[in-house]
């Protein structure tokens, strides 16, 4: 397992179709996994079918499909047809999301999100196993569900996990857990509660990677990232619980106060610097090794718009470039 790595898909800048060439060429550079998202884009499970036929050797995981936008019998659904799809390779990664796509994205109550993941999982591993599904969870009750077939290999399913609680159960009840926004000196806390369910869990992470020698331009690249990311409740408890509310205070203010601007602004370089991977390839790839040597089992580079195109980028940051 320490020997994967991955990269976000779709890429930036691209259509759809076009980024065939790209996909076909990550096997022969080493990367093991492609991973998409699901947020205001493309959807997190049609990128990766195309994907399942473009590369068959990749790995395909989705980081991640938010257990509230879809019924618990269409998620299982969708994910037990990637699973038929791409045998053995699909990776489903479940979480909360957040209150902006939940609420006021999807008009659906972010509520009790520590329960909705926890019945949600327990949900997916019955059904996926073929049982028939007469459950009353304690944030949704299922009747006489049954999966009209059962994939050949369950897929692995990952939980996302931020803080104490999600890590636990997805130590507990997953096969590993999915983070973000974490630098190398952040992993070892996060690992650790995560290992409380046992040996052998994959800990993957998003890692955003600006491949440039221009830190002036990583770092405003970064700020943009970091201001959209680090407002958002969940995040914020995420770095308050991890140290940084203090760095992120000023930020959050101006924030809240609406100028945009002065948030930028008040994002200080030891934030960006510790959050966003960047330099030149190499500098960028020595960082990333930085992140498995603390514990990261998936890295999961998403490549931050600074310059070079997808083909490119994926070629520069690649673990055999």
């Amino acid at each position: 397992m320490r020997n994967r790595y991955g990269i976000t898909f779709p890429f930036d800048g691209l259509s759809l179709l076009d980024q065939r060439p790209v996909v076909e060429s990550l096997p022969d550079l080493g990367y093991t996994d492609l991973w998409s998202a699901e947020s205001n884009g493309r959807d997190g499970l049609t990128p990766l079918a195309l994907a399942s036929v473009w590369a068959p050797a990749l790995r395909l995981g989705v980081a991640i499909l938010p257990v509230y936008t879809r019924g618990p019998a269409t998620l299982a659904m969708s994910a037990a047809t990637m699973a038929e799809a791409a045998p053995g390779r699909f990776v489903l990664g479940i979480g909360t999301s957040s209150n902006v796509i939940v609420e006021r994205w999807n008009s659906t109550p972010f509520e009790a999100p520590y329960q909705r993941v926890r019945d949600t999982l327990r949900f997916l591993k019955a059904s996926m196993g073929g049982e028939k599904v007469t459950e009353s969870y304690q944030t949704f009750a299922i009747n006489g569900f049954r999966m009209g077939f059962i994939p050949p290999q369950p897929p692995t399913i990952l939980v996302a996990a931020l803080r104490e609680g999600m890590l636990r159960l997805a130590g507990r009840e997953a096969d590993g857990a999915i983070t973000n926004w974490l630098s190398p000196a952040d992993v070892p806390t996060v690992a650790k509660h995560l290992a409380e369910g046992g040996p052998d869990k994959e800990l993957a992470a998003r890692i955003f990677v600006a491949p440039t020698a221009d830190a002036e331009t990583a770092r405003a690249v970064g700020r943009f990232a970091i201001a959209a990311y680090l407002t958002v409740p969940v995040y914020r408890a995420f770095h308050e619980w991890l140290g940084r509310k203090e760095l992120m205070q000023p930020m959050q203010d101006a924030w809240v106060a609406g100028d945009r601007k002065a948030a930028l602004a008040a994002i200080p370089d030891e934030l960006v610097d510790d959050l966003v991977v960047h330099g030149d390839p190499a500098a960028c790839r020595d960082r990333i090794q930085e992140y498995v040597a603390a514990g990261i089992t998936t890295p999961v580079l998403a490549v931050l718009p600074v310059g070079a195109d997808p083909a490119t980028a994926a070629r520069d940051l690649a673990p055999v470039a």
